[in-house]
C-alpha cells in the first residue's frame, strides 16, 4: 500500500514562490514515475510535472521556467518548487505515483495519489 503525503501549500501573491513536498510511503517499484497534478473547481485534474526513477523530467507547458519537480530518493520524497505564481495556479496539487511510464503527465498513469494540498494566488 503506497501512501503519499502532501504539504507545502499555501496563499501568495502573485509573483511569489511555494515549495510543495510529498512524503511517500510503502513504494516497493524500483522503476517508477512520480508526478504533480493539479485540479481547480470545476475543472479536470491536469498534469503538471512528473519524474521518473531515472531521473527523466516532463513539465506542462504552461508551467516551464517557472516550476521545477525534483526527487530525494533517499528521502523518498517529491518536491514542486514553484516560482513567478499566477492567479491562474490556484488549484488544488496533488501528488502522484505509478509504475514507469514515458508519460509522466497523463493521470492514467498513476495508481496512487494524495490527498492533496490546496495553493492560492491572489493579484
Amino acid at each position: 500500500q503506497v501512501q503519499l503525503a502532501e504539504s507545502g501549500g499555501g496563499s501568495v501573491q502573485a509573483g511569489g514562490s511555494l515549495r510543495l513536498s510529498c512524503a511517500a510511503s510503502g513504494v516497493r517499484y524500483t522503476t517508477y514515475s512520480m508526478g504533480w497534478f493539479r485540479q481547480a473547481p470545476g475543472q479536470e485534474r491536469e498534469g503538471v510535472a512528473g519524474i521518473d526513477s531515472d531521473g527523466t523530467t516532463d513539465y506542462a507547458e504552461f508551467v516551464k521556467g517557472r516550476f521545477t519537480i525534483s526527487k530525494d530518493y533517499a528521502k523518498n520524497a517529491l518536491y514542486l518548487q514553484m516560482t513567478n505564481l499566477i492567479p491562474e495556479d490556484t488549484a488544488m496539487y496533488y501528488c502522484a505515483q505509478g509504475p514507469l511510464s514515458s508519460s509522466l503527465l497523463h493521470r492514467y498513469t498513476y495508481d496512487w495519489w494524495g490527498q492533496g494540498t490546496q495553493v492560492t494566488v491572489s493579484s
